[in-house]
């Protein structure tokens, strides 16, 4: 029975092959259903390891080779397969298995073990056959390397993403570790009153729901936007909780406040956000200008028929202002103005957090003091396609 057509769609058909499993299901049974063989044993060479690994039919991810294990080892093989020819190994083993090795530009992917019947004593597959069973295998090889090169690269794409996660959390933890080690070290000097261990406690558990909510808040970031809690409140309450809570995390900033937000106008916003946007824009100046000098936040309303009552807020810092060369890619992940110790992610996540409300951070033309200037308008009510809780 001529088995040629069948082995030449194979062949095609593992080009075709959507995953590794998929590759893997075609070597070990249809091809020995093809051949008449009783079944085969796909073993893949794991590049960091140096070793090999079996991938069965069903299995998603292949599996240390250890022999003596069930499952776990290769059958013996008596015959070699080697540019369409059959060779037969010089201390080859009883029955009549073959080794096909899957060889791709890069070397060796991997191996496949072909067993045959026990009473036959010769090679699975037709001398005739061979060429035929040599080009499928050099085109798994082909197919095996592809999926094993895209699934090191959503490996790397993966650690990659956790590592700028870690980093975004390591950067934004900063200011609330500060102020709880600052709280934390006072409570040991003698001679506090009670209302005062009391309060410095109290700004303690504070700080750590916000570490909480903010690791939340990065998952968000990570998984590209997230929900707001938005709350409402008065908009001169919110603007005024902002200057105080800059005052209270980053004490070496000159914060001079121009408010010009009047009382009955409601914001409905998510103020934890809010609040680590315009803080990591603070925390920038202030890196920016060698750990302390003087930043103007400026707030005002703006009232519109379309676009309703929204808050614009402007923070001006007197450094050096923004290099030239990166301005206009200043909010993109990583990037950073040179800093000691900057991640490049504060504006990142500063934008993101703005963004989710509806609103858009921008960085200004330089004023005449030269410092960088940013400028925040933020909507105060929620859009009608807002589905946040």
């Amino acid at each position: 029975m001529a088995r040629g057509p069948a082995l030449r769609r194979l062949a095609d058909e593992v080009l075709e092959a959507p995953d590794l499993p998929a590759v893997a299901l075609l070597l070990t049974r249809t091809l020995p259903g093809t051949l008449g063989a009783p079944g085969a044993t796909l073993l893949l060479w794991n590049r960091q390891l140096d070793s090999f690994e079996v991938l069965s039919p069903g299995e998603t991810r292949p599996r240390p080779l250890r022999p003596g294990q069930d499952g776990g080892s290769a059958p013996a093989a008596r015959f070699l397969l080697s540019d369409g020819e059959v060779l037969e190994t010089p201390a080859g083993a009883e029955g009549g298995g073959m080794l096909i090795p899957l060889m791709a530009r890069s070397g060796l992917v991997g191996m496949l073990v072909l067993s045959a019947a026990p009473d036959r004593k010769g090679p699975p597959l037709r001398r005739d056959e061979a060429p035929l069973v040599s080009r499928l295998a050099a085109r798994a090889a082909l197919a095996i390397q592809n999926h094993l090169y895209q699934r090191e690269l959503i490996e790397s794409e993966r650690m990659a993403a956790l590592g700028a996660m870690a980093s975004m959390l390591a950067h934004d933890f900063r200011g609330p570790m500060t102020v709880i080690r600052g709280y934390a070290e006072t409570l040991q000097v003698p001679g506090l009153s009670e209302d005062e261990i009391h309060r410095r406690a109290d700004l303690i558990v504070q700080m750590v729901d916000r570490l909480q909510r903010m690791t939340m808040e990065t998952l968000d970031f990570a998984r590209e936007g997230g929900r707001l809690a938005r709350r409402s409140m008065d908009a001169a309450d919110l603007v005024a909780a902002l200057c105080a809570d800059l005052t209270e995390q980053l004490p070496s900033l000159e914060l001079v406040c121009d408010l010009h937000v009047p009382r009955g106008t409601a914001a409905a916003v998510d103020v934890d956000k809010l609040r680590r946007a315009v803080t990591n824009i603070a925390a920038n100046a202030r890196d920016a200008m060698g750990g302390a000098g003087r930043l103007h936040l400026q707030a005002q309303l703006h009232d519109g028929p379309e676009a309703g009552a929204r808050l614009v807020l402007v923070l001006a810092d007197e450094g050096p202002g923004v290099p030239a060369e990166i301005r206009e890619n200043l909010f993109d992940p990583f990037v950073t103005r040179g800093k000691k110790g900057g991640t490049g992610l504060g504006l990142a996540v500063a934008r993101r957090f703005v963004e989710d409300h509806g609103g858009a951070l921008e960085l200004m033309p330089e004023g005449a003091g030269g410092g960088a200037c940013f400028r925040i308008v933020l909507p105060l009510q929620p859009p009608a396609t807002d589905t946040a809780p």
